[in-house]
């Protein structure tokens, strides 16, 4: 097996990164394992912070390196939380409080108008000084409920709704979860472009 650092220390992400890409031979490993720090994430855009943490990771550890960014923009919310989504409601938050201020923001708009969606990017280094780390994106549409539903999943998940499932993303079962969302459409175009390079 081939190792390789997830420039994270979420559980969550490791558990669904590690599923999709056990059958190329990559062993995942979480950057906490060998001591790296989490880096400021001081990009605008989730591209720039995937690639601000892949690097991190990769010049720690002389590994391989895969990074992910990823949030839910809410269109009643011009976009947010977006890449402040781990920190929306502030630099001590956590899924409960994050999601307590998005309900609450949200209690005032029509049904109709809750529209969003998760966003992800995927980067892949080689090494640190990578010129063209591999970068690929998946979106997945929703809808924010004001009443959470499920047990699965993490983040945003309880008041995800996916209108053609009649479910939120958190009463998916992690294959049902894999198959559909933003990171696991990202990663499916990652392994197709690591398989195309041979890497």
């Amino acid at each position: 097996m081939k190792k390789l650092v997830l420039a994270s220390a979420n559980p969550g992400k490791l558990r669904e990164l590690s599923v999709i890409l056990d059958d190329l031979g990559y062993e995942l490993h979480p950057q906490s394992e060998f001591g790296v720090c989490e880096v400021a994430e001081t990009g605008t855009t989730f591209v720039e912070n995937a690639i601000i943490k892949a690097r991190h990771a990769a010049a720690h550890t002389g590994l391989p390196a895969l990074a992910d960014d990823s949030g839910i923009e809410v269109d009643a919310l011009d976009g947010a939380p977006g890449v402040y989504s781990a920190r929306f409601s502030g630099p001590d938050a956590d899924d409960v409080s994050n999601n307590a201020l998005l309900v609450e923001k949200m209690r005032l708009v029509p049904p109709l108008k809750r529209s969003a969606r998760y966003r992800a990017v995927i980067v892949f280094m080689r090494h640190a000084a990578d010129p063209s780390p591999l970068i690929c994106e998946g979106n997945w549409e929703g809808v924010i409920q004001l009443d959470p539903a499920g047990e699965g999943g993490f983040g945003y998940d309880p008041y995800f709704y996916l209108t053609d499932r009649g479910c939120t993303s958190a009463q998916l079962s992690a294959a049902e979860k894999n198959q559909l969302s933003h990171r696991g459409k990202a990663l499916r175009e990652l392994k197709r472009r690591l398989i195309e390079k041979g890497v």
